[in-house]
């Protein structure tokens, strides 16, 4: 890999840059703080961007532009103040464009948020806050006027990733079938349900909307006072449908197990994390939901584990060749753990239904 000092000279970067060190855990890209010597200079974040999967670094940028562009906009209609703290500033490079190539890797910089933190704690509190901060993320951008492309091809298409199951059954690469029956069956029941979204959408009762698309907690920024300040990680930024950042949070964020837990009687559905996230989402995006959307909610909950069991399961019969694993049934024991999730969710929908009414009315 190329110096990090000559990469951050390709960048229209402010100050003398005194220490370049990695930064955070992230899975995805690989990221650096970037400091400077001067007190009233900014220091800066680095990152290469992977793109094996975000294959068309060109529209992700572009898509990022516009997405922040917009933002700026709105907090400045909105007469907010401290905006560089509110939404990402990215720097541009050698040629005017917010990336560089150094031949073999794509990377852009950002400009640093000082005094400013994330957490990975979900419990009722900020997953309240997550509710409203990707409500009104969502809210602000409902009126963008560029068309996003979608930086992940078919990410959250329910269709696709049956199409994808129903290959790898057909193929039984890994000779597999025989002990995944009950679960193909399972899946197969509910297929018609969980494809309605495409179906509304093609039918013209459901929107696409610019959605996140990796909402978790520590993809919020917090203030010193814990309020917050901005979302982060924007890369999968790209026109899905609600759902999206809706039920995957909770996918996550509402499991009292693990997602590969081997101990089911540990999977169930949190209600105090549905109720609380929910109340948020309902306040930061209540002034561009349609009815449509905000009666599919509890659908969306289900939706996503039943989503990651199909991805685990199509993965597990193609012989395990998309998911690191631990040990040969690691997709197996993450199919089962999806699947109580889903199966959790169904039993606590009609709570879910009555809990949405009751915001509505509030």
């Amino acid at each position: 890999m190329k110096n990090l000092f000559d990469i951050v000279s390709h960048f229209e970067t402010k100050g003398t840059i005194s220490e370049i060190k990695p930064l955070g855990a992230g899975l995805i890209n690989d990221t650096y703080k970037v400091s400077t010597a001067e007190a009233d200079a900014p220091d800066y974040v680095l990152q290469r961007i992977n793109h094996a999967i975000f294959q068309n670094v060109e529209m992700l940028q572009n898509n990022i532009a516009a997405v922040t562009s917009h933002i700026r906009r709105k907090l400045q209609e909105q007469g907010e103040t401290d905006i560089d703290r509110k939404v990402l500033t990215f720097v541009k490079a050698d040629g005017g464009k917010t990336y560089w190539y150094d031949g073999e890797n794509y990377w852009r910089i950002m400009v640093f948020i000082p005094r400013a933190k994330t957490y990975e704690t979900v419990n009722p509190e900020y997953s309240y806050y997550a509710g409203v901060a990707f409500g009104d993320f969502q809210a602000k951008l409902a009126d963008i006027p560029e068309t996003l492309g979608e930086t992940i091809p078919d990410f959250h298409n329910m269709e696709f990733r049956l199409k994808q199951l129903r290959d790898a059954v057909a193929a039984n690469t890994a000779g597999r079938l025989t002990e995944v029956q009950y679960y193909i069956d399972e899946i197969e029941k509910r297929a018609d349900e969980m494809c309605k979204a495409e179906r509304m959408y093609r039918e013209g009762t459901l929107p696409k909307r610019v959605c996140h698309c990796d909402t978790k907690v520590n993809n919020m920024m917090f203030d010193e006072d814990g309020k917050v300040l901005c979302v982060i990680d924007l890369d999968t930024v790209m026109p899905s449908f609600i759902f999206s950042d809706y039920g995957d949070f909770l996918r996550t964020g509402a499991n009292t197990g693990d997602e590969d837990d081997k101990d089911l009687n540990r999977v169930n559905f949190n209600m105090e994390i549905f109720k609380a996230f929910t109340k948020g989402y309902l306040e930061g995006a209540h002034s561009f939901l349609t009815p449509v959307e905000i009666e599919n909610l509890p659908y969306a909950a289900a939706l996503f584990p039943y989503m990651q069991c199909v991805r685990f399961l199509a993965d597990y019969i193609n012989g395990d060749t998309y998911y690191k694993i631990k040990y040969p049934e690691h997709n197996l024991v993450r199919t089962k753990a999806q699947f109580k999730l889903l199966q959790s969710v169904e039993e606590h929908t009609p709570e879910m239904v009555a809990f949405i009414r009751e915001c509505l009315k509030s």
